[in-house]
């Protein structure tokens, strides 16, 4: 199993997203240089080690969980552990469990009721870890799922799911929202979920995720807000949360303020949840610091910094 992209690049073929195939090869090599991540070898040579999949792949899943079933394989676990730490999922692969981070199943299951159907749409989820919502999308029956995320670890931790799921609909590129070749008009659905309070210019983030889209296209936006007015949004003086880069964290009437200036309409806030330390917090597969450390040992409600803890919101709204 290799890091590869050649039976990406037929999908493209005689769609409007044709013109990436001139241009990704570059950005993807550009995205995967040794340079960029000192470990990177060792995490191909992980991938590389795993069994051959048409020996082992039984029964998958991918609508209410990602998981394949079969015959357990020896030294599976200890060859994807290589590639910790592993903060989106979980994954239930040939009787593994990959107890990871975030208990990504939670967040998906209070988006997928509010979203307009999936079947047969081109999907970009913008900032996507290691795939494992653009499993549950094309679990849901997207045409085609297309991730993208800068960490060379988590395109690693992709490609190693990807041998055992097998399914070429979903694919996660080495790419920033900054890299993609010019994509007007293009997706019928955006997903950027944990992303805006790490952009310097959040509405230009905005504005980027809109011009993805299809007209009538669905863009979804999940993010860190704050209680408070139309008008605020919280500029950390450093950290927070123990984050180095977080920016703005905006009220949730702040945030319909600005989506209605990039031009989006329907806006509709279907889910506000302050995040719990089951949601989020180290494992086996995690083994650093999570959100227990990020916050008041003496107050759960407030950060290590004395901010309000953290608190996420969804954002539906329609191009």
């Amino acid at each position: 199993m290799k890091i590869d992209y050649t039976e990406f690049y037929p999908l493209l073929q005689d769609s409007p997203l044709e013109s990436w195939i001139g241009r990704l090869p570059g950005s993807i090599a550009q995205g995967l240089r040794y340079e960029r991540h000192g470990n990177l070898p060792s995490w191909e040579e992980a991938i590389d080690q795993l069994p051959p999949a048409e020996s082992i792949n039984t029964l998958r899943e991918l609508a209410s969980e990602v998981r394949v079933d079969g015959p357990k394989i020896a030294g599976l676990e200890s060859r994807l552990k290589q590639l910790h730490p592993w903060r989106k999922g979980p994954y239930h692969i040939h009787g593994i469990h990959i107890d990871t981070e975030w208990r990504s199943d939670w967040k998906w299951d209070r988006v997928a009721p509010h979203l307009q159907s999936l079947q047969d749409r081109t999907i970009l989820d913008v900032g996507c870890g290691n795939g494992y919502h653009c499993w549950r999308m094309a679990g849901a029956g997207a045409k085609l799922v297309i991730g993208i995320d800068p960490s060379p670890l988590f395109v690693c931790q992709f490609f190693a799911m990807k041998h055992f799921i097998q399914d070429s609909r979903v694919w996660v590129l080495p790419l920033r929202i900054e890299d993609m070749p010019p994509t007007p008009e293009v997706f019928d659905t955006v997903f950027s979920m944990g992303v805006l309070y790490h952009r310097k210019s959040p509405i230009e983030h905005i504005e980027q995720l809109k011009s993805f889209l299809r007209p009538e296209g669905e863009l979804v936006i999940e993010t860190l807000v704050m209680d408070g007015p139309e008008g605020y949004a919280l500029t950390p003086r450093g950290r927070y949360a123990k984050m180095r880069n977080v920016w703005f964290i905006p009220s949730v009437p702040t945030m319909i303020r600005w989506m209605k200036r990039c031009g989006l309409r329907n806006i509709r806030v279907v889910d506000e949840c302050v995040t719990t330390v089951e949601e989020q917090r180290t494992t086996d597969w995690m083994t650093f610091e999570s959100l227990p450390d990020f916050l008041d040992p003496k107050d759960s409600a407030k950060t290590t910094e004395g901010y309000p803890a953290p608190k996420r919101a969804v954002l539906i709204a329609s191009a």
